[in-house]
């Protein structure tokens, strides 16, 4: 092992929690990823909001329920939550903090952060609808992770931990489903074709953007078939709550030019592994075969299920709330639940990892 090697490893033992599990997935060449870096919505958020002032907040009971000892920490789920799943597989640590906890520590850095916000989105009247954190300002917060990265352990490893990183951006569910759908905000100037290219914009200038502040390995998500939510259901499926096949449709549309944007991103990019992780399929096919995949219910939630009785997210106090979560494909009305996550994690590792060789 090299010199620089050895450090890396002692510092990583020193300065941040203990974590000894081996990667369960490497690379082509046996190569690692040593940090996860993460941008985006709820999806993937693991405690952003809660210091901010605003209603989208999952820091209570009965989000964590089954997280470790129970605990609420911010996560928009039962459980883990795919950046949890993620971490782990590769060999990282257990959990990718966000950058704003209070208990993050320098040796954090080494291993990544999380930047993403419940309710963030890439269009910029998005977050402002709930007085989240925008992906601008997330990308203010990268800037100062990598000043904080120089200053605790130099240029040249700060160069190496961004340009071996997985860096992941999770965005649009809530541009499409709220933003354009729910809310209506953006119906009344775009149509989904024209609104679906602003978005897809966003996303290659946000994708640009990193890569111009070092990030090389970048995998971005697709947005699911959002049209299958509960929450979709209930206001847009009729009295039988079907999945709305336009908010589905138009999904499709957006994946279909942020594949095509990504690749040419690829081509342009020197040394850039930009890699569009398809999820649209895979979780429709839970939704659409829950029994195949080992789930009883997929067209409401354990809790906060959608319906008109019962709210958006998941409340401590409401008797609802099922028993067995591991039977329900959603969690909320919004967010599926920790099984379902590991399932679709699984499948993205198997599918994409050696794109980002």
């Amino acid at each position: 092992m090299e010199l620089w090697s050895v450090v890396f490893v002692c510092c990583v033992l020193c300065l941040s929690p203990s974590y000894t599990a081996e990667a369960i997935v490497k690379l082509g060449g046996n190569e690692t990823i040593p940090a996860l870096i993460i941008f985006g919505d709820s999806i993937v958020d693991t405690g952003s909001n809660n210091e901010l002032i605003t209603v989208l907040k999952s820091n209570f009971l009965p989000y964590g329920r089954d997280f470790q000892h129970g605990k609420p920490t911010g996560r928009f789920c039962n459980g883990k939550v795919p950046s949890d799943f993620l971490a782990e597989e590769l060999g990282i640590k257990r959990y990718i903090p966000s950058y704003m906890s209070h208990s993050l520590v320098p040796g954090d850095l080494l291993t990544g952060v999380n930047f993403a916000s419940g309710g963030s989105g890439y269009d910029p009247v998005t977050p402002t609808l709930v007085s989240v954190i925008p992906m601008s300002e997330q990308l203010e917060q990268f800037k100062g992770y990598i000043e904080k990265l120089k200053e605790n352990f130099g240029e040249g490893r700060t160069n190496f931990i961004l340009s071996k990183s997985l860096v992941l951006v999770v965005a649009s569910s809530n541009d499409i489903a709220n933003t354009y759908y729910a809310a209506g905000i953006r119906r009344l100037h775009y149509d989904i074709p024209s609104y679906t290219d602003m978005l897809v914009q966003f996303a290659s200038s946000f994708v640009k953007d990193i890569y111009a502040l070092g990030a090389r390995r970048i995998g971005v998500f697709g947005a699911p078939p959002l049209g299958c939510l509960p929450l979709a259901r209930t206001m847009f499926g009729g009295e039988q709550r079907k999945c709305s096949q336009e908010i589905n449709l138009a999904s499709k549309l957006f994946n279909s030019k942020l594949s095509a944007e990504l690749h040419n991103l690829k081509q342009s990019l020197p040394q850039a592994r930009v890699v569009y992780i398809h999820i649209y399929d895979s979780l429709l096919d839970i939704i659409q075969n829950p029994t195949k995949h080992g789930f009883d219910v997929a067209d409401r939630g354990c809790c906060g299920t959608g319906t008109l009785e019962v709210s958006y997210m998941c409340n401590e106090l409401d008797p609802q709330t099922c028993t067995n979560d591991s039977a329900y494909v959603f969690w909320d009305s919004y967010h599926p639940t920790e099984r379902t996550y590991q399932i679709l994690v699984s499948e993205i590792i198997n599918r994409y990892i050696n794109s980002f060789s």
